[in-house]
Parts: C-alpha cells; sequence; structure tokens
C-alpha cells in the first residue's frame, strides 16, 4: 500500500468512527473504545488535511508563475510551501508509526554480572550507579526491590524498579549484553581485562496486562541468607515463586515479611511473563525487520565501555561517544538512548515509505 493509500485509509476510518459514534445504541465499553481510537486519529488527519491544503496550493502557484506581474510573489509563496511539505510529511509519518503500548509504563531493571568473576560484579554496580543517575536527572523514582551483594563490590544481581514519565520508552533498548575494558585496582601489570555484564529492562506489567492463575503457581517458603550463607531471619520468611506451565522462577528474601517478599515476586513474576508475551509477538512481526535496534535479545552484546580511551561504543548503531564519565554518572546517557530511539524510527520510517 503507497503512503498516500494508507492516507487515504487513515480519513475513511476517521469519518467512519465519527458516523459510528453519532449512532444510539452503542455500550459505554463500545463507545469509549471508539472515541479513543477516534482520538488517536484526530492529529493525524489534521496534518493530512493539512498537508492536502498545502499541496493543493502549490499546484495553484504554477498558474501565477507564468504571470510576470505574480511570478515573484509566487516564487515566494512556493519556498514557504516546499519547506512545508516535507515537514508535514515527515510529522504523519512518524504519527503512522505503531505505538508501542509500554512505552508509557513503569520499567523492571534487571542487572547480572557476567563473565569476569569480581570485576563483572563491580561493572554490574557501575552500570546501576549509571541508570540510578539517569532516573535522578529524568525525576523518576528507583527502588531497589532484590539485590545480591559482591564481597568484592558491586552486585552478582540487582534488581530494581523505576517509576516515571515515559520510562520503558527512554530504557527499552539498553536490554543486552555490556562490555567493560578497563585495568582492575587488583591488577599489579596493567593489564586490560575484559569483562561483561546482562542488562534487562522489561515493562512493569499491571493486573490488566496478564492473568496468572494461582492453580499455576507453586509457592516455596525458606530462610533468608546473608553473605556466607548464613540465616538472617529465623523465620521462612524468603519466598519462592515457579510458574509451572513456562517454568519461570522468582526468588525474594529481601524484606523481613513473608508477605511482603510474596508481593515482589508476584510482580516480578507477572512483569516476566509480560515480557515473554511481547517478545513473541515482536518476534513474529520482525521477522523482516533489518534492524536489530529494539530486539531485545538480551544475549547480544551491545555496547562497549572502554576506560583507557575513555570512549563508549554502541555497536547496534555504530555510534561512539569519548565522554564516558558523563554517560556512567547517567548526566550523558540520554545521548545514546535519544540516538537509538531515532534509529529505530528510521528503521520504522522506511517500511512505512516503502
Amino acid at each position: 500500500m503507497s503512503l498516500a493509500e494508507k492516507l487515504s485509509s487513515i480519513r475513511s476510518r476517521h469519518e467512519e468512527l465519527a458516523a459510528l459514534m453519532s449512532q444510539g445504541g452503542l455500550s459505554g465499553d463500545e463507545f469509549a473504545k471508539l472515541s479513543m481510537e477516534y482520538a488517536e486519529l484526530d492529529p493525524v488527519v489534521a496534518a493530512i488535511n493539512e498537508l492536502q491544503e498545502a499541496q493543493d496550493e502549490l499546484e495553484g502557484l504554477e498558474e501565477m508563475l507564468l504571470d510576470p506581474e505574480m511570478k515573484d510573489m509566487a516564487y515566494d509563496e512556493k519556498r514557504v510551501l516546499d519547506e512545508k511539505i516535507p515537514k508535514l510529511e515527515q510529522k504523519i509519518k512518524l504519527a503512522l508509526i505503531p505505538k508501542d503500548e509500554a512505552d508509557s509504563k513503569n520499567a523492571i531493571l534487571e542487572i547480572r554480572a557476567g563473565t569476569g568473576g569480581d570485576e563483572a560484579a563491580i561493572f554490574a554496580g557501575d552500570l546501576f550507579t549509571m541508570y540510578k543517575g539517569f532516573a535522578a536527572k529524568n525525576g523518576w523514582k528507583i527502588e531497589v526491590v532484590e539485590a545480591s551483594e559482591s564481597e568484592a563490590g558491586g552486585y552478582k544481581e540487582i534488581i530494581a524498579q523505576i517509576s516515571g514519565r515515559n520510562v520503558f520508552a527512554s530504557l527499552k533498548y539498553e536490554s543486552g549484553v555490556h562490555r567493560v575494558q578497563r585495568v582492575p585496582k587488583t591488577e599489579s601489570s596493567g593489564r586490560i581485562h575484559t569483562s561483561a555484564a546482562t542488562v534487562a529492562v522489561l515493562p512493569e506489567a499491571e493486573d490488566v496486562d496478564i492473568n496468572i492463575d494461582e492453580r499455576d503457581l507453586r509457592i516455596d517458603t525458606y530462610r533468608s541468607q546473608g553473605a556466607g550463607g548464613q540465616h538472617v531471619n529465623t523465620t521462612d520468611s524468603a519466598v519462592r515463586i515457579t510458574h509451572v506451565p513456562t517454568g519461570v522462577v522468582v526468588e525474594m528474601q529481601e524484606e523481613r515479611s513473608q508477605h511482603k517478599n510474596r508481593d515482589k515476586a508476584m510482580k516480578i513474576l507477572r512483569t516476566r511473563l509480560y515480557d515473554a508475551q511481547r517478545q513473541k509477538l515482536a518476534d513474529e512481526r520482525a521477522q523482516d525487520r533489518k534492524s536489530q535496534v529494539g530486539s531485545g535479545d538480551r544475549s547480544e552484546r551491545i555496547r562497549t565501555y572502554n576506560y583507557p580511551q575513555g570512549r563508549l561504543t554502541d555497536h547496534r548503531i555504530n555510534l561512539t561517544l569519548y565522554k564516558l564519565d558523563e554517560v556512567l554518572s547517567g548526566e550523558s546517557l540520554h545521548e545514546v538512548t535519544e540516538a537509538l530511539t531515532m534509529e529505530d524510527q528510521a528503521s520504522a520510517l522506511a517500511e512505512i515509505s516503502s
């Protein structure tokens, strides 16, 4: 379908929705659903109408350009329209990009130390500090849900909830393997080591997003353990929930209350199951996509942080920044996340235009 045909189809649907809403006999839910779709199409149709008017004006100038007395004025108007029309076309194309319903959601951030032993755990801690700084810069709230600290510093694993405006939209391209190259403090010979940590950013699921049958759950309780394996509590406050149909397991021992640990574990379980559903749909839709930005493949090496050179490289879009400290503080991370968003939009626009 050409772009012109897509625009014509949108206008027809907009008119159809207006007619349907003007009829009686609709239930409250039906009317709400139609009015929501109408509201989403309204600004797009307004831009389409504006584009049509501009194209008609441009066509009308052809005759004026042949008139010696009107020619100068016609050229001025044509210059304005030649700038306006491409901008309107771009605005419409951006509006046609399918919306990700999860963009406005809060996110669950999971960081796990990978290859590299103690240095990987320290790097996982550095990544968490980066996201914590980025959250503060954006006015988001970040709360640690579960953490397994490393004796050398950093984390073997840390899970946090980030809440605020468009959190998932900003962080969804962070999922993948992050690699660090630097000289560890314990390295006396000055040799550069490479280690890695895995990041997963999941849209936080709400009750309406996914339904979990309690009969599909196996819930075990045990005593919380601290470093070295010693029991922190004398009661069975830690919780392990297994979703039997999928085999997804969530353990929680951060809180002293079994009830609170169960609530937190259910939140993470719901989010992971919701994310698995989204990934399945995304894989089906993306079979023909050439761009891997936003694929969510968590085994993919996406970024390298090179300390000796003060360099960050995102391998998906060949972006290199020589401001490693500013990115790791969270202050300049937006330069990376915005570039990834723009690349994914460009890929989606190419599909719409083809």
